[in-house]
């Protein structure tokens, strides 16, 4: 099992990981399921309806975490993801929220979808500010592609198991060279 990344961080990789890459499942097999994972995460009220739309809407910015993902383990960033990103932060409004000891948070401006989606959109922006955001990769295996957090020291890790996705893709390439 992966270590969770700090903080609220841990939601986008969570989220991320939410579709199975390597055998194509996807626990937001419709929108009660997407709903469900939110909701249970404080990220929308269990009253909220969510619809198809939000479902593919949840899918398009998961793939698209993922592609900033991969660009923090050395893929160049993806321009569709960025723009991806951008488009959901236009439907989902932040609005700046200060706590009584005068502090400042983004927080999002509507409640249901757009404001899940904001709050993830939070959380990545926090995590770049304070230097976390590059730490969340997305496993260099192409056959897993999963969340995780780098937790070496030089913030070098390549996968998200060096028993499972490390030593797959050593063996592929050692096959590779002495074919």
């Amino acid at each position: 099992m992966a270590k969770p990344a700090p903080g609220d961080l841990e939601l986008i990789r969570q989220f991320v990981n939410t579709f199975d890459v390597e055998d194509g499942s996807d626990d937001f097999a419709g929108p009660a399921e997407l709903k469900a994972w939110l909701a249970e995460r404080g990220l929308v009220a269990p009253t909220d309806e969510l619809g198809a739309e939000d479902l593919r809407h949840a899918g398009e910015v998961r793939a698209a975490f993922r592609g900033l993902l991969l660009a923090n383990n050395g893929l160049p960033v993806d321009a569709a993801a960025v723009a991806t990103i951008n488009d959901a932060s236009a439907h989902a409004e932040l609005r700046a929220r200060f706590d009584p000891s005068g502090a400042a948070a983004l927080a999002p401006a509507r409640a249901g979808f757009d404001g899940a989606l904001a709050r993830l959109l939070a959380i990545a922006v926090g995590a770049m500010r304070e230097g976390t955001w590059r730490r969340l990769k997305a496993c260099a295996e192409h056959t897993c592609e999963a969340a995780f957090y780098d937790t070496s020291r030089n913030r070098s890790g390549t996968w998200c198991s060096m028993a499972v996705c490390g030593n797959r893709t050593k063996a592929r390439n050692y096959r590779r060279r002495h074919a």
